[in-house]
Formats: C-alpha cells, sequence, structure tokens
C-alpha cells in the first residue's frame, strides 16, 4: 500500500451530496472541455517533450473530499530534474519553472489535466482547492469542514487568490505565510460558499472564472 491507497485517517469525515445535477454538469462541461481542447493540450505536451523531455505530467496525491487521496493532475511547470521533495508552493519568479512552465502557470493552462479528474469523480467542476499532503495538518479549528465538498477547478477561493505567488512577502518563510494567513482566508471564503451554494451559483463561477483566464474580465471579490 502506498501514500494513494491510503485514506487520511485523521481528517476522515461525512461528505455533503454532490448532486447528481452538478455531476452531470460536471461531465458534460469536462468532456466538452476535453474535446475542445485536445489540439491545445497536445500542443503544450510537445512543448514540453521539446523543452526538458519527459514527464510531461505532474502527479502528486492531494487530499480530497473525506480526506480521501487522490491523484491530481497537471502539465509539469517545473525543471525534470527539480528535487520532488522541494517547497509545495509555486512563488512569483520560482527559479524552478522553465519557459513553458511560466506560461503555463501564468495562464493557468497547467490545470488542464484535472479535466480528466473531473470525468473520474474525483474532482468537480466547482469545489475548493484539494491541497497537497504538506498541508493536512492546516484542516483543524474548523476549517476541515471544507473536505466535506468534492475539490474542484473552480471556485471562490481560486478566483480570489488566481495570482496567489505574488502574496507571499519576502520577510516571512513562505510555508508558514500560506498555513497561516492564506490557508484560512480561502477555507473561510469556501466554506462561506459551499453552504448556500446553488447550480445557477455554480454556473455563474465556471463562467467567471473562465473569463477570468481568458482576460476578459478584471479578477474582482466573490459576490461583488
Amino acid at each position: 500500500m502506498n501514500a494513494f491507497d491510503m485514506p487520511i485517517r485523521k481528517l476522515a469525515m461525512s461528505c455533503v451530496s454532490h448532486g447528481r445535477g452538478r455531476r452531470a454538469m460536471d461531465i458534460i462541461a469536462a468532456s466538452a472541455a476535453l474535446i475542445v481542447l485536445s489540439p491545445l493540450m497536445l500542443f503544450v505536451a510537445v512543448a514540453l517533450l521539446i523543452e526538458g523531455g519527459r514527464p510531461i505530467l505532474f502527479v502528486q496525491p492531494r487530499i480530497g473530499a473525506g480526506g480521501q487521496l487522490f491523484r491530481m493532475y497537471k502539465f509539469r511547470k517545473f525543471d525534470p530534474r527539480c528535487d520532488a521533495g522541494g517547497l509545495a508552493l509555486t512563488l512569483a519568479n520560482d527559479t524552478r519553472m522553465t519557459a513553458v512552465g511560466r506560461l503555463l502557470a501564468s495562464s493557468k493552462l497547467d490545470e488542464l489535466p484535472q479535466l480528466w479528474n473531473v470525468l473520474k469523480g474525483e474532482m468537480a467542476i466547482v469545489g475548493p482547492r484539494p491541497e497537497s499532503l504538506s498541508f493536512a495538518e492546516c484542516f483543524r479549528d474548523g476549517y476541515e469542514a471544507v473536505l466535506q465538498y468534492k475539490p474542484g477547478l473552480f471556485g471562490p477561493a481560486q478566483i480570489m487568490f488566481r495570482h496567489e505567488a505574488l502574496f507571499y512577502p519576502r520577510d516571512v518563510e513562505p510555508t508558514v505565510f500560506y498555513k497561516e494567513v492564506l490557508f484560512p482566508a480561502k477555507a473561510r471564503m469556501d466554506l462561506s460558499y459551499y453552504g448556500r451554494r446553488t447550480i445557477v451559483s455554480d454556473a455563474i463561477l465556471i463562467i467567471r472564472g473562465v473569463l477570468i483566464v481568458l482576460g476578459m474580465t478584471a479578477d474582482r471579490p466573490v459576490g461583488t
């Protein structure tokens, strides 16, 4: 048994039903996006191969609904020679990123392989961002309630903190800042939204998120 097969026992909890309507929306949206964006994804894969070789994908265990681990897929942003045990955060001007990786990070195209996670039912189109094992300890003091919801690609925290890499002050250790400031802020925002979400509000989040990624609208706090 490896890390991918084991639940986070201390975080295990019941989940709020995702609902058949949202699941249907997830399948339709993810399938359509994979079909439409497959040429772009192929182009990204070729660019990564030419620049640095394999692997093309970055696969990492993430904490999903109910504290269960799953394999989350992303296009690789870092040089393949980087230490896999390095900093679990991506900072602005991160020296580990390749030229292609920087473009992927700024455009969020590195997230596209997660559409497969959505089809598999491990993620949703709308949901809290799944955390890595490095930040499992953050799910306490009420914040563990975030794990009631299936993690997703879009959400209020993802929109508000889209440029998270720029938030880190130079005089504070990044991991400490994330655990003490950014994680609580994102968790509070998620809990405020997901406790009163509707399919309509989820659809609005998806549209808004896509428009922001395409540069067709400015980032604004959710609800304004």
